[in-house]
């Protein structure tokens, strides 16, 4: 299988499949040679991240996503009045520069154009001034009617365009505000939703109650198909199936908004009003994400909340930590930013790399992931509510949401450094075990921020089309918190043996596990393996056996590994993808797991990565390895195409880390 993709700046490498494994062992002289190229590609790896360590101590990459979050931070700005020259010129500069050559805009390098990214960009750049008959305007314009026009895009995108009066709220999904008071034991709680889509959902269920249309300062007929008929007739689907079902509960909510009792709606947009600012993080922002944020602070200001009010002020501060400018003249808005996550990654592979327990740049980091544990409820503790704190989450500020898989990986990097007072580190970690344990859902996984958060219902509602709206167990979170329990001395545990054995019963027929959170069977095979043979299953395990077999067999002809987002939607591009750094340093780390260190496919991975690393130890990386929402939503984070083939080299030349962690009182 051949895989080719066109990016923003042109055709990427092709990608062909490995089919030659009769050579399995590399013999010795040729084993010596391969030591001493991983050796310098490790150094190099080494010293570039040593150098880009924060004076506080913590790691953090860049993080590409699509340019929906500079087109929607720009029509935030216009809906509050407070839209600037130099910030829409700079944005307008970055969205064209991520303007494929057929007019469209993708959500990942290499990306087929997205209907809804490509509007949204489209009246972003109107907004800033380019004319409609500009040739890049018009061959954008086009391809939106070509494929159906606004009528076929999201709905979020449809509700950005109804807050300017470019498309009607009859027309929307009805969002009460009323569901705030639905009990938790009740279908579609706010808590049947995972944590990103309830941050979304309860804000926007006060814009869909008000319905503010701010004075459109140009049409967009450009857009339609036919702009004397933009809403195609309805067509529902029967009424015995959940769509069909669903489609009717909508036309009720329409109905119901008609004669709803003001007093309760009233009450029901106070109580909404109220759960947002409870959430507002110390710094402003809502969950360290950028959507909750636009939206919240959308709400509230609809509520009366003037700019200069300390919520908003603050809210609106937060998102301008959110820009980064790559020039002057350029900037780009992050949906998030990931410094937990980055940080004990980093300390991970360079422990693992060899860098000495007792280092400053790892005591550093360990001594600012110790200050980042959240030891205070969050929303995580409504279906958990004995459960005592002690989590972290991804980004700088997000009490209210740490994560599972963000710990298990804290815990991991803690053990590997030695700390001048282990103690602190032994309380915060037990902590952390605790936690995790405690959120263990129903089935023995684990997902990423709550437990059995696994309602069907939330993915039905008509509102619900722009990805992933539930957080349940996944392969990759589960693999993290049980190669942290098995660090600590817990695999025997039933909870342990729980995780095991689901697991194994999630092995794909292939021999691959999906990945939930990294892009995509590599993520998740690549996860899965190392805690599982640190768990005690022996390598030669039938069920690691046929992961080996699957990871051979989709090596690129380059040695590498890689696997497009495409996957996700399409069988043919499972593992088929031009290779990339991150992606061979989880397929190496697997191999290495399953007692695969002197096999040719190891072998050529390590060349892969020492012959396409940078003089200055980085890896060049424009292809898209994470995941957000699978297929709708995805990331760049520019820390893995580091991380985790240091962490690779670093278990080839020093073993698994394992023995690191082993030896930690030594």
């Amino acid at each position: 299988m051949t895989a080719t993709t066109d990016g923003p700046a042109g055709p990427g490498v092709s990608g062909t499949k490995n089919t030659d494994r009769d050579t399995p062992t590399a013999p010795a002289p040729q084993r010596e040679e391969l030591t001493a190229v991983a050796e310098r590609t490790t150094a190099r790896a080494v010293d570039h991240l040593l150098a880009r360590q924060d004076e506080a101590g913590w790691w953090k990459g860049d993080l590409d996503t699509n340019v929906t979050m500079d087109a929607e931070d720009l029509l935030l700005r216009e809906f509050l009045g407070i839209r600037d020259e130099k910030t829409t010129r700079a944005a307008a500069r970055w969205i064209r520069s991520q303007q494929r050559e057929d007019g469209t805009w993708a959500t990942f390098y290499g990306g087929p154009g997205e209907l809804s990214t490509t509007i949204e960009a489209y009246v972003a750049l109107k907004l800033a001034g380019d004319e409609p008959e500009a040739p890049h305007m018009t061959k954008a314009a086009a391809w939106v009617r070509e494929s159906g026009g606004i009528a076929r895009s999201r709905v979020f995108t449809r509700i950005w365009l109804a807050l300017f009066g470019w498309w009607r709220y009859e027309d929307l999904p009805e969002m009460p505000p009323e569901v705030i008071f639905f009990p938790k034991w009740f279908p579609l709680n706010i808590y049947d939703f995972g944590c990103w889509a309830r941050q979304t959902i309860v804000p926007l269920t006060i814009v869909s109650a008000f319905r503010p249309v701010r004075p459109a300062p140009f049409a967009l007929d450009e857009l339609h198909r036919d702009p004397a008929r933009p809403v195609p007739p309805a067509r529902l689907a029967p009424a015995n199936s959940w769509d069909g079902a669903f489609q009717r509960i909508d036309k009720a909510l329409h109905a119901y908004r008609k004669v709803a009792s003001r007093r309760l709606r009233r009450a029901a947009i106070k109580e909404a009003s109220r759960w947002i600012i409870e959430r507002q993080e110390n710094d402003g922002c809502w969950g360290g994400i950028q959507p909750p944020a636009v939206y919240s602070l959308i709400a509230l200001r609809l509520l009366g909340y003037d700019l200069e009010h300390p919520v908003m002020k603050a809210g609106l501060e937060s998102l301008d930590r959110f820009a980064v400018w790559p020039d002057a003249e350029t900037r780009m808005v992050e949906a998030c930013q990931s410094p937990v996550w980055d940080t004990c990654l980093t300390a991970i592979a360079l422990a693992d790399a060899g860098l000495p327990r007792d280092h400053p740049a790892l005591v550093k980091a360990a001594d600012w992931m110790l200050g980042e544990q959240i030891v205070r409820p969050g929303d995580w503790s409504v279906r958990r509510p004995r459960l005592q704190p002690g989590g972290w989450a991804f980004e700088f500020h997000n009490d209210n949401y740490p994560d599972i898989d963000d710990t298990a990986e804290v815990a991991l990097a803690l053990r590997r450094i030695a700390h001048p007072d282990p103690e602190r580190v032994d309380r915060a970690v037990e902590r952390a075990v605790r936690w995790n344990l405690g959120m263990q859902s129903g089935n023995g996984a684990w997902g990423a921020f709550d437990v059995d958060n696994t309602s069907k219902f939330p993915n039905r509602l008509p509102f619900c089309d722009f990805g992933e709206v539930i957080d349940p167990p996944s392969a990759d979170v589960t693999a993290h918190v049980l190669e942290m329990l098995a660090a600590e001395g817990k695999q025997g545990d039933p909870r342990a043996r729980r995780a095991i054995a689901w697991l194994l019963a999630e092995q794909e027929s292939n021999g691959a596990w999906f990945g939930r959170w990294g892009v995509n069977y590599l993520y998740g095979t690549g996860s899965v393996l190392p805690a599982l043979v640190a768990a005690g299953l022996p390598v030669s395990h039938p069920a690691i056996r046929r992961a080996v077999g699957w990871l051979e067999s989709v090596q690129n002809d380059d040695g590498g590994w890689g696997e497009d987002l495409r996957s996700y939607i399409d069988a043919e591009w499972v593992a088929n993808g031009t290779s990339t750094a991150s992606q061979t340093g989880w397929a190496l780390m697997a191999l290495l797991a399953a007692g695969e260190r002197d096999g040719k496919a190891v072998e050529r991975g390590i060349n892969w990565l020492a012959e396409t690393q940078q003089e200055d130890g980085y890896w060049d990386e424009p292809y898209f390895t994470g995941t957000g929402f699978p297929w709708d939503f995805s990331i760049n984070y520019h820390m893995y195409r580091m991380v985790f083939p240091l962490t690779a080299l670093g278990r080839y030349l020093h073993g698994d880390g394992l023995e690191r962690l082993a030896g930690r009182d030594a």
